[in-house]
């Protein structure tokens, strides 16, 4: 008896799982974890996303100071 060639089937595309609009990390992981465990304490895996967000929301409020005042220069004072 021959023997059967099997009949050829679609794969299915892999699923991706959905992706959160995350902006660009602004802070080192490794330098922040290093600093926290110099401290006696442990950091959960998405402290350097969090810490990054609120990084973000400083500038932003940084950057319409700035502008509010008719500069170009972000200054410490700005913060």
């Amino acid at each position: 008896m021959p023997a059967r060639k099997k009949k050829a089937t679609k794969k299915k595309p892999a699923r991706r799982a959905a992706k959160k609009a995350t902006r660009e990390t602004l802070v080192v992981g490794s330098k922040v974890k290093n600093y926290i465990k110099g401290q006696g304490k442990k950091c959960s895996g998405d402290l350097i996303e969090g810490l990054s967000n609120e990084l973000h929301a400083v500038i932003d409020a940084a950057i319409a100071r700035c502008e509010g005042n008719k500069r170009s220069t972000v200054r410490p004072v700005d913060l």
